[in-house]
């Protein structure tokens, strides 16, 4: 069995995520960033990480999983500047499942990662998203250890699936 765990990052969060991913799984593996994965055809598992932007899935994580053949088995994962289960994160994570409708989504997960503090800071100006802002300021220590040891339980728990 061949698997790919991929990423698109902008501050490092999905990165440190992925790598906890890819630490938990055994067998043939690789790692890549999404921009770097030539054929998500050649493998028989893709776990497919993203931050979440403006609650929604980055255009080229978009592109990517349209790229993967039906009936490919992904599993998705997220890092976000909101609280776990929030309406947000909850909201993108939704939007890439529907993304990846012709596959076989075997499990997704999430987990808070620290937001650009550039970003931080000008939406704090803006009165309609000043509380998700507070909330983004409380992510800074995030994806902290026991975020990435829960993503290494999501591997390890989707990695059993394929036994």
């Amino acid at each position: 069995m061949k698997i790919l765990v991929t990423y698109f990052t902008q501050t490092g969060n999905t990165e440190k995520v992925a790598r906890a991913i890819y630490g938990a799984i055994g067998g043939k593996k690789e790692i890549l960033p999404v921009t770097d994965v030539k054929d998500p055809g050649g493998y028989d598992i893709i776990f497919c990480g993203f931050p979440v932007h403006a609650h929604s899935v980055p255009l080229s994580v978009e592109n990517f999983i349209k790229q993967i053949p039906p009936g490919k088995k992904i599993a998705l994962f997220t890092t976000h500047g909101s609280l776990r289960g929030g309406e947000l994160a909850t909201t993108a994570i939704e939007h890439a499942v529907s993304l990846a409708s012709q596959l076989k989504v075997l499990g997704t997960f999430g987990c808070r990662g620290k937001v650009d503090p550039k970003v931080v800071e000008a939406l704090l100006k803006k009165p309609e998203h000043r509380a998700w802002a507070e909330t983004a300021k409380s992510a800074v220590s995030h994806p902290d250890e026991s975020d990435l040891e829960d993503a290494r339980h999501f591997a390890k728990k989707v990695s059993m699936m394929l036994t």
